[in-house]
């Protein structure tokens, strides 16, 4: 077993483990406030979908076939209720017991009830939140911006997790939408793969229908690095984006340099590779790299602008609360540090649960002054 699958495996077991624990005190939850014995046999049902989203996930990586996608839909949905399920049955424990203690009377089926019924509301708006996509409109004053590039626009597109559960008809949606914004140039920062391997060709096809009066850039995303990235990378040259393998390119003046996941993510080799494209201090420079990490290296090199993704600003309330905490100020939206500006984007898919909660999935259109 290599090093890889063994990540894998180990990332698998405890993954499993933690969803499978969570699964239990759910079901052990509702079994007493509902009066409904037999949590064991309740929870047989949700627990085999949590064995069928690991297990469609690691299928997925080698196959693809409508069993498959529909194994994954149906318990990565799971998890997205699973998710607020575990809040509404703590919350029944914590309002319940000291109420029990004091001795006034409380129905139990009523109070998990109500915190059921609101986890079941919130369920259902995050797969409507999901499936809205919005437009998020920003303006960034660079320096030194060349005079064709004052008022002009990119659209960044990030994060959408093609695979089982996303596929042509999510990515049509999306150019659909670019259409009409017609921006200058279109930058993919990362994640446009899941993971799987199967059918690249027919995941990204419809890009082959949307040019842009500057071109279209990628660069690969964590997920686009889970098989080796040369399957991707060959996916999408074969649809006329330009990947940008750790180089630079010109556009009228301004200057556009992608880095991808795997180097981007090591700041002595991010580092190397902007000093060894030789940026000019005269005029702008672009950054796309798909995880809002090693900025100061970035600001320190002099880029004036980074391009991420890869957050989905926590996708799901409370994990929103956690990305915060792991990406500070820089999780989500347009921030600067020192002369370096940042937009990280919530990205325009989902990764697991096809649910937003807290958050938005977008297209981020930036405006140039």
């Amino acid at each position: 077993m290599n090093i890889r699958l063994r990540q894998i495996a180990v990332f698998a077991s405890i993954i499993t483990t933690i969803l499978l624990t969570v699964n239990g005190f759910v079901s052990a939850t509702w079994s007493h406030f509902f009066g409904m014995p037999g949590w064991l046999v309740w929870q047989m049902i949700p627990g085999s979908l949590v064995l069928v989203f690991i297990a469609t996930i690691i299928l997925g990586f080698r196959y693809s076939n409508l069993l498959l996608q529909m194994g994954y839909a149906l318990s990565a949905s799971w998890l997205g209720a699973l998710n607020f399920a575990f809040f509404a049955a703590v919350a029944c424990w914590i309002v319940y017991i000291p109420i029990w203690l004091a001795g006034w009377p409380l129905s139990r089926f009523d109070l998990a009830a109500v915190l059921f019924g609101v986890a079941l509301l919130a369920t259902g708006y995050g797969f409507i939140n999901a499936a809205w996509l919005r437009v998020t409109r920003v303006t960034v004053q660079l320096p030194h911006l060349p005079e064709p590039w004052k008022g002009r626009t990119v659209a960044l597109v990030t994060d959408l997790h093609l695979g089982h559960l996303s596929g042509p008809g999510f990515l049509r949606r999306v150019i659909e939408r670019l259409r009409l914004l017609q921006p200058d140039a279109v930058f993919i920062s990362g994640d446009l793969f899941d993971g799987t391997t199967v059918d690249l060709d027919r995941l990204v096809a419809p890009w082959r229908e949307f040019s842009a009066p500057q071109g279209i850039f990628y660069v690969t995303g964590n997920h686009d690095e889970f098989a080796d990235r040369r399957l991707y990378l060959d996916a999408v040259n074969r649809t006329g984006v330009r990947v940008l393998n750790n180089e630079k390119v010109s556009m009228d003046g301004l200057q556009l340099i992608g880095v991808h996941d795997s180097e981007a993510g090591d700041p002595d080799e991010l580092r190397s590779i902007l000093r060894r494209v030789q940026l000019d201090p005269l005029h702008p420079s672009i950054l796309l790299a798909h995880r809002p990490i090693n900025l100061s290296v970035a600001e320190e090199e002099g880029i004036s602008l980074q391009l991420s993704g890869h957050t989905h600003s926590g996708q799901i309330w409370p994990w929103n609360l956690l990305v915060s905490r792991i990406y500070g100020r820089f999780a989500y939206g347009l921030n600067r540090l020192g002369k370096l500006w940042v937009y990280t984007s919530s990205g325009a898919g989902t990764w697991g649960p096809p649910l937003r909660v807290g958050t938005k999935s977008e297209i981020v259109l930036i405006r140039f002054e």
